[in-house]
């Protein structure tokens, strides 16, 4: 029996933690420049059982395009020729998968840039990688600086900005020694210092 939009969206909804996919990390920051879709897309369209998109059945092809709706971090624009593809031919549905959703996901991706650009606390090693991957403007790229650029210009700000801060000769023993401790570790390590830490350790 087929199933309908609305069931699609049940079972995806109590079968989420074990059927959403999530977007692989890209590990270098330098984008390739392919046009082939992206391993994220490959991922969305292709079933578990590794069929590929053009053999597919009906409800493969919905349950896939559901499966991105139901992923919360798609954008306005990956949402909208989703539920359009939903809504049209299989064909639409097959072209949504294979190249739709790669180029949708790319305008997603660079509102996102162009909205971390225009930060105020967004730092200069951040805005520099930001231009940089908007001036190579491949979907490929955009997705690198979200899932990695982003994190490592942010890791430098936060470098540049803990330096400046154990540079001030005025701060306390208990934050030069905390800010010394902390200032070659992880992004992660140093974001919560920034953000956290440095009230903690006078208290």
């Amino acid at each position: 029996m087929r199933l309908t939009r609305g069931a699609l969206l049940v079972a995806t909804g109590a079968l989420a933690p074990a059927l959403l996919f999530t977007t692989p990390a890209f590990a270098t920051a330098t984008a390739p420049t392919t046009t082939a879709p992206t391993a994220a897309a490959t991922a969305a369209a292709v079933p578990s059982d590794g069929t590929p998109v053009d053999e597919m059945s009906l409800d493969d092809l919905r349950f896939a395009i559901v499966r991105i709706l139901a992923d919360p971090d798609s954008g306005r624009r990956v949402t909208r020729e989703a539920n359009a593809a939903l809504d049209g031919t299989v064909e639409d549905m097959r072209e949504f998968l294979k190249t739709g959703y790669r180029l949708a996901q790319a305008e997603d991706d660079r509102v996102a840039i162009v909205r971390i650009i225009g930060d105020p606390d967004s730092g200069r090693g951040v805005k520099r990688e930001a231009n940089e991957a908007l001036d190579i403007n491949t979907p490929e790229a955009l997705r690198a600086f979200l899932e990695t650029g982003y994190r490592l210009a942010q890791a430098e700000d936060d470098r540049v900005a803990i330096a400046r801060m154990l540079a001030d000769p005025t701060i306390s023993a208990a934050l030069r020694a905390a800010a010394e401790e902390v200032i070659d570790g992880t992004p992660e390590e140093l974001r919560y210092f920034l953000e956290v830490g440095r009230y903690e350790v006078d208290r």
